[in-house]
């Protein structure tokens, strides 16, 4: 099966310095919009095409309107939350400015202490929550005063302010990957917050080259079986400063999804094991710190996975995502004492790929019941009827309700166009266009589209799914190399994946024909092929690959001796692995940020491999093992600052296959994290590394 779009030519040669100049050719990426509490305005920070910095934009909620309300000479806005239904607060600098819709005026109102974020509006509307440090404070909207509610926070070891790992010692926020930060009670009096800490986690050293003199610059960092971060959920009285912590089990090794409010303030509490076997939810009495539990789904082959809650709109069922059945849903269950057992309330013939909104009388949620390749909003109404799809724009859909239910706003992306903010109306009718982002080089130039094919696995009954990228100009007779790349699961998307999109479309002009495989593990084919990635990184969803080639070889335009893959983080561990278990399936081989060694994986990674102590064997499966197989060409790339992929892994596999008398090559960055393309001159020369090497080794057909 084969879904053909529009393949358009290109007019204008792209080159790696368009990728990576300032402003970049996409343009500003508008933030999550913020609803007013009477529904009738949004606001979200953006700036025009060629602008620098972010300004304060509000629109109504028909999209008529859209009007940049900050002062052109104040600083970028870094954050926002809304008084009442005429008053806005940004921060902006050290500072909190207030705008006011009907007079227009935006103005200096006062002073934050250094480092704030994550504001947070009292429900009074007379005070605003932030963090700093790792502790909440309070600012007094008529006082003007700055008060510190806690005293948690110690700073990190790190003195780098660099790198996933380079966190606070303990502090109020998320973990390392996710969690909730804090949230205000309905009546004001109590805030409930996350607090992670660290210091029993082992230390890692990440050397700093580039300081005067080597520092060996110490994180916290733990590997599969070590102790991980203590998340632990507080009850802050904002009166008395007095906090009580909730009595959840193991905080060592369970994870806190998120916690709500109900509208009568009951708590809801998420938590989740690391190794995602068990999930609880627990509800805590207004008034109360006791956790009483209502429900818990345990299972052994769960592995990462999607999690989410909230609570239904009348206040006394929970609304939560789960993959109790082949595919994800949303379920309600009573959080009263009750022995009722969890009821579907989304369609079971697709996946619900985000945590439920509660607005109105409906919960919204996203999902890919068009196709796999697809996101779209969905809206199902508690009081009866069927799930309803609000977005018809085809590409990746991400929604904001408005409080009443009665308006969505949502960032839209494709194939060949980045996020853009569109508003609907939730009972129908066509989406208005907010925002215009990219620059006009962007804009003029034309793009290539996707081709989303099908095909049969070699080694079972699963069919498979690409997305493929084809020059435009494909001559009759001649055939051209193909680039699986980046190879990740959950990739054949019809999204825009910011610099690596732009780097396909520029790899497509040179020639090649790009391919992305939802290999085993992705979302959208049900539990069993999601979970067979379960204890078999680097394995069975290689032999998905290795089908992927034979389609690809299968095709009269496809050159089979030039061949390619290319990853980052576990998609350079895909690269390394495909090409030592399998040689000549790849000819060339880029590997970036790749894990070689689950001994060095993260504490996080345990909901895949689990942990030395239980699994042992899995832990054998080191990529040094089997250098004598590389046959292939291989290119390294790594940060030396990547805390989650430590440099050292490739350290030791790469002394090992020297010793082995294998040719292969590196490219590092000094001080590049686990997101080594992030900084704009570390992108530029490592990704013309990368095109280089492939235009080198695949760019000619072989004699």
């Amino acid at each position: 099966m084969t879904l053909h779009p529009k393949i358009t030519a290109q007019e204008n040669e792209l080159t790696l310095d368009d990728v990576f100049t300032t402003p970049k050719l996409t343009g500003t990426t508008p933030s999550q919009p913020i609803w007013a509490p009477n529904s009738k305005h949004f606001a979200f920070s953006w700036n025009e095409p060629g602008v620098s910095g972010r300004g304060l934009w509000v629109s109504t909620s028909h999209g008529k309107e859209v009007r940049l309300l900050s002062n052109a000479k104040s600083a970028s806005v870094r954050d926002l939350a809304w008084v009442d239904a005429n008053t806005i607060l940004s921060l902006r600098g050290n500072h909190l400015w207030q705008t006011r819709l009907q007079q227009g005026e935006d103005s200096q109102y006062m002073p934050l202490e250094t480092g704030a974020h994550n504001l947070s509006m009292a429900p009074s509307g007379k005070q605003v929550a932030y963090i700093k440090e790792g502790d909440l404070w309070l600012a007094n909207l008529s006082s003007k005063q700055n008060r510190q509610l806690t005293e948690i926070g110690i700073a990190s070891l790190s003195s780098l302010p660099k790198g996933r790992y380079s966190r606070p010692e303990r502090e109020i926020g998320p973990g390392i990957w996710s969690g909730p930060t804090y949230k205000w009670s309905p009546d004001g009096q109590t805030i409930v917050f996350h607090v992670v800490d660290r210091r029993e986690m082992r230390k890692v050293s990440f050397p700093d080259y580039l300081a005067e003199e080597t520092n060996p610059n110490e994180v916290r960092r733990s590997y599969p079986g070590d102790p991980n971060e203590i998340r632990r959920v507080g009850l802050l009285d904002v009166a008395s400063g007095q906090i009580t912590y909730l009595d959840l089990p193991e905080p060592h090794a369970n994870q806190v999804i998120d916690f709500n409010w109900s509208p009568n303030g009951t708590l809801l509490v998420d938590t989740a094991s690391d190794t995602a076997v068990e999930r609880k939810l627990y509800v805590v009495a207004p008034g109360a710190s006791k956790l009483r539990e209502i429900w818990r789904g345990v299972r052994e082959s769960r592995m990462y996975t999607s999690f989410g809650s909230s609570w239904h709109p009348n206040g006394k069922q929970v609304v939560f995502l789960s993959d109790m059945g082949d595919r994800y849903g949303l379920y309600t269950i009573d959080a009263s004492p009750s022995k009722d057992r969890p009821q579907l309330i989304t369609d079971p013939s697709y996946d619900v790929l985000s945590a439920p909104i509660s607005a109105g009388n409906a919960i919204f949620y996203a999902g890919n019941g068009v196709n796999p390749y697809e996101q779209h909003i969905y809206r199902v109404n508690m009081s009866g009827g069927k799930p309803e799809q609000l977005t018809q724009l085809a590409g990746r859909n991400i929604g904001y309700p408005s409080p009443n239910g009665q308006h969505l706003v949502f960032m839209h992306s494709n194939d060949i166009a980045p996020p853009e903010l569109y508003v609907a109306n939730s009972n129908g009718g066509d989406a208005t266009r907010i925002t215009h982002s990219p620059l006009p080089a962007f804009t003029e130039r034309s793009w290539t589209a996707a081709d989303y094919v099908s095909f049969p696995s070699l080694v079972d009954d699963y069919t498979l799914h690409a997305r493929v990228l084809k020059p435009s100009n494909m001559q009759p007779g001649k055939q051209y190399p193909v680039i699986f790349g980046p190879v990740y699961s959950n990739t054949a998307r019809n999204r825009w994946a910011g610099n690596y999109s732009l780097v396909q479309q520029l790899l497509v002009q040179k020639g090649y024909i790009v391919v992305q495989v939802d290999s085993r593990g992705s979302n959208g084919y049900g539990r069993a092929f999601r979970e067979e990635f379960l204890l078999g990184f680097a394995d069975q969803d290689i032999e998905d690959y290795a089908s992927a080639v034979a389609y690809m070889e299968s095709l009269d335009y496809v050159d089979p001796d030039r061949i390619g893959i290319w990853g980052s983080s576990y998609g350079g561990t895909l690269s390394v692995y495909s090409l030592l278990m399998k040689p000549g399936l790849f000819q060339v081989g880029v590997a970036a940020a790749a894990a070689v060694d689950p001994m060095f994986f993260g504490t996080d990674d345990v909901a895949i491999v689990r942990r030395p102590q239980t699994h042992p064997e899995i832990f054998e499966r080191k990529a040094l093992k089997y250098a004598a197989n590389l046959e292939d060409k291989l290119l390294f790339i790594h940060g030396l600052q990547d805390h989650v992929v430590p440099f050292k892994t490739t350290a030791v596999l790469a002394e090992e296959l020297i010793k082995q008398g294998k040719d292969f090559d590196f490219a590092f960055a000094p001080s590049a994290t686990h997101g080594w393309s992030r900084e704009q001159y570390y992108g530029r020369y490592l990704f013309g590394k990368l095109i280089e090497y492939f235009d080198r080794h695949l760019g000619t057909p072989t004699d």
